[in-house]
């Protein structure tokens, strides 16, 4: 008679391992469409929120990977 049972043999990482990259590519996507959302906005939106476009520029090159 085997002592290992069909839930001792399964893998209980898969789960959060699979959950970690699906929220790293959500983040990672995150990033890049506000990065180019940015690049839209007017100098008056800029001004609001105190940025300049050599902010944008420094911001929307950045490969979305970088935070």
């Amino acid at each position: 008679m085997s002592t290992l049972t069909h839930n001792s043999m399964t893998n209980h990482h898969a789960p959060g391992l699979i959950q970690q990259i699906g929220e790293t590519l959500h983040v990672w996507h995150e990033r890049y469409r506000t990065r180019r959302e940015l690049t839209h906005w007017t100098a008056r939106d800029l001004h609001d929120v105190g940025l300049s476009w050599t902010d944008i520029a420094y911001e929307a090159d950045k490969p979305f990977w970088r935070a």
